[in-house]
């Protein structure tokens, strides 16, 4: 009687019972290795959280506030009594300063809460744009441009930092490409709004509204719930163990500075254009609106992001160098001609495919190829190649504007992409069993 009463109403099963007491953590819902184990349930690889959305704001807002300067910065400064070595000097220090100061944020951004590190970054920001506000003379307002470098350097690293740390693996190309449409879209968006604003209420009132963006990081950045715990520190590992001799890996992620060089020398011509298109329009005496360019490069880049996000999880990077380099002559050669408006827009459509697209495969595969327990030092190599684009474009249109005939101005920058397939050849033998590089 006993054992047919068991038969049945044979007992719960162990293994009901240990489901039924598990905590319902976040981490039950969606494993955090599911897209890293191949897992079936992809559907909890979600690529657009709260948490990342508020990385994406900030990341818009510190990119705005920081591009709204570099148009204008020059003419600041030569109303302050700079001459043309001054202005391109000063102009640079911002990416010189963040190139300097960059190794040490990226090692900070793989050891420290990204929280702290954004928020300092954010607020070195605001001072910097405040204190632009006060300067009286171009001394001081080099020491403001360097301490807004020094901010750059803090939270363009930890920010894309954080965001890989939230991303799971099989999203990284589209996160880090929606992540580099974000920074793009800025790029675009903050030049234009600073000619703009700079020629309506004057260089000082400009900066405020710089300041205002930076305030608006901060906000983004204490929202975010995920205090991005470093990776090491989640593992167990004592990220202080001591080990603090000066290596090149301490320094910067050896693997990606190939990427990081062939983006470097996309965001050349970027620069130099950015800064000199002004005076090269009013030089040949072109009847054309130059703003013209940052917004159609926008509106062009964010459609495309959307049309083809899924591009950057499916395409080669040699499919990238291709469509970039085709894409970065003919923006070079319609500045060049520059007959009209159409090619003002062709040239900010044609960005898109060049400087634009670059900005976000470079990063992707940068975070990919050094993994994610050295995605700060990834970010920091990868934002280096920004830094020296940023610092070298502007110098090296310094040059060529005061050196060469105008006309040649943008066909010389052309040598930057015989330039970049020197660097990416051999970066592709060594991955050759990659199909992806």
């Amino acid at each position: 009687m006993v054992a047919a009463a068991k038969r049945a109403n044979p007992p719960m099963p162990e293994i009901r019972k240990e489901t039924a007491v598990q905590p319902m953590t976040r981490d039950a819902i969606t494993p955090k290795d599911s897209s890293e184990g191949g897992g079936p349930r992809r559907s909890h690889d979600r690529l657009i959280t709260r948490d990342i959305a508020l990385i994406m704001a900030g990341t818009f807002f510190y990119m705005t506030s920081s591009m709204m300067g570099t148009p204008i910065i020059a003419g600041f400064s030569q109303s302050l009594g700079a001459n043309g070595a001054i202005m391109g000097f000063i102009a640079g220090a911002l990416s010189l300063s963040s190139l300097v100061c960059r190794p040490i944020a990226g090692n900070l951004s793989d050891r420290t809460s990204k929280r702290r590190l954004a928020i300092l970054g954010a607020s070195l920001f605001l001072i910097a744009n405040l204190w632009y506000y006060f300067v009286p003379n171009t001394g001081w307002l080099l020491c403001a441009r360097i301490l807004n470098g020094i901010g750059f350097a803090c939270i363009s690293v930890c920010m894309s930092t954080w965001l890989s740390m939230l991303l799971p693996i099989s999203r990284m190309g589209a996160g880090m490409g929606l992540y580099g449409t974000m920074n793009a879209l800025a790029q675009a968006v903050g030049p234009d709004l600073g000619i703009r604003a700079s020629r309506a209420i004057g260089y000082r009132h400009t900066f405020l509204i710089a300041a205002g963006l930076a305030a608006c990081i901060i906000v983004c950045v204490l929202l975010i719930k995920d205090g991005g715990v470093p990776v090491r520190e989640r593992l167990g590992a004592h990220a202080g163990g001591g080990r603090h001799r000066l290596h090149l890996d301490s320094l910067f992620e050896p693997k990606v500075i190939p990427l990081a060089l062939i983006f470097m020398l996309f965001a050349i011509p970027y620069f130099a254009n950015q800064a000199f298109i002004v005076e090269y329009a009013a030089a040949k005496h072109a009847h054309v609106i130059v703003s013209l360019f940052f917004p159609c490069y926008a509106l062009t880049l964010l459609v495309s992001r959307i049309l083809l996000r899924n591009w950057f999880d499916t395409k080669s990077f040699l499919f990238f160098m291709i469509t970039g380099t085709v894409c970065q002559v003919l923006m070079l050669g319609s500045l060049a001609a520059m007959a009209n408006n159409w090619f003002i827009v062709f040239a900010g459509i044609a960005t898109v495919g060049a400087y634009g697209m670059m900005s976000s495969i470079t990063q992707a595969k940068a975070v990919v190829i050094a993994g994610k327990a050295r995605s700060g030092m990834a970010n920091t190599t990868y934002y280096a190649g920004i830094d020296l684009g940023m610092f070298l474009g502007p110098l090296i249109g310094g040059f060529l504007y005061g050196g060469l005939p105008i006309g040649w101005f943008y066909p010389a920058l052309l040598v930057t992409m015989p330039l970049a397939w020197a660097v990416y050849i051999p970066f592709h033998r060594m991955h050759g069993a990659r199909k992806d590089i």
